[in-house]
């Protein structure tokens, strides 16, 4: 069975406010709770006009508090521009009020630009090379097993939980698996961001495992756009969407997911035609028929546990029921 789970970024359509996208994560969250999706992610943007979630750990305790029993997490919590106790105190905070709900999915983007960096970090410069170094010091602040030789041993994340977390990093290649594995966490590979390399980045994370005190098992989630519809040709249109988003991420001005009727007015460059057709890879498009086949193409690829959707359309009906759509498939 194909475990789902969902990724969603609260982008802002055109003519909707932050405060509309928001409301909207929140629906669908209970929407694909009643679909019986797994889990359901948050994301961390900075400086960005057209993504509302600027705090995954803020955001996670409405959606915990508003659903039952499906799994509220982070996709992620960037670390790097943070302490490594403060957010062992906040996801413990979360599993006291929501024990055994909570995921907490960690990055190692910049999350942003160098200037939009400084500003999160008040100014103080750190190395994303730090990462690997602050997971170890998170995972022994929620184990409490910080080695004597640690710089804050006997320091101690209050509130304490009975239950912990599950973690996951976050990653595009093979270096990211590689340290995913040596620390003995969960691993999401990013297809919807770059699908490049990512059966060896996967092989790569089993291969180089090593059991820690904090998860026993390997296990990988792949996360990637989806845009289902009853016809391929409905897909395409809502897709059309998506593809102009892309653009517009790209660019860094303006990134509102524009609605179909003005993106059938644009006029696109012959490089922009190009970039359209080559982001297709980071998606499937198409009826369920389509979907279904493209998804288990790619679950034989990857030979992922779990596959996490993202799907960044203007018309918030039309992604209802693109979710409704792909839950189905695998009932």
């Amino acid at each position: 069975m194909m475990i789902l789970s969902v990724l969603d970024q609260s982008p802002i359509s055109s003519g909707q406010t932050a405060k509309d996208a928001l409301a909207q994560t929140v629906q669908l969250a209970k929407w694909t709770e009643r679909l019986g999706y797994h889990r359901f992610w948050v994301a961390e943007h900075h400086n960005t006009n057209g993504l509302a979630g600027s705090s995954p750990l803020l955001l996670m305790t409405h959606l915990a508090s508003q659903t039952s029993s499906i799994r509220i997490g982070s996709g992620g919590v960037l670390l790097p521009q943070y302490s490594p106790y403060k957010v062992a105190e906040d996801v413990q905070l979360l599993e006291n009020l929501f024990p055994g709900r909570i995921d907490l999915g960690l990055g190692r983007s910049p999350g942003g630009d160098a200037l939009t960096r400084l500003a999160l970090t008040d100014g103080v410069r750190k190395s994303l090379n730090e990462f690997p170094r602050q997971i170890q010091a998170l995972q022994g602040h929620l184990l409490q097993n910080l080695p004597e030789n640690h710089p804050y041993y006997g320091v101690t994340a209050y509130p304490k939980s009975d239950t912990k977390p599950e973690m996951w990093q976050l990653g595009i290649n093979k270096r990211g698996a590689r340290a995913a594995g040596e620390l003995g966490v969960s691993f999401t590979f990013g297809h919807f961001i770059s699908p490049i390399g990512g059966k060896e980045a996967l092989k790569h994370y089993r291969q180089e495992y090593v059991p820690s005190d904090y998860q026993q098992v390997p296990h990988t989630n792949v996360c990637v756009f989806v845009v289902c519809a009853d016809t391929d040709e409905e897909a395409e249109q809502h897709a059309k969407t998506l593809d102009d988003w892309l653009l517009k991420v790209e660019k860094g001005k303006d990134t509102k997911v524009s609605s179909i009727n003005e993106v059938n007015q644009r006029v696109y460059s012959e490089y922009e035609k190009q970039k359209i057709k080559k982001n297709r890879s980071r998606m499937i498009v198409g009826s369920t028929e389509t979907v279904h086949a493209k998804l288990l193409r790619l679950q034989n690829e990857y030979n992922n546990d779990e596959f996490l959707i993202i799907t960044n359309i203007h018309d918030f009906q039309a992604k209802l029921h693109s979710y409704e759509l792909i839950s189905k498939m695998f009932q």
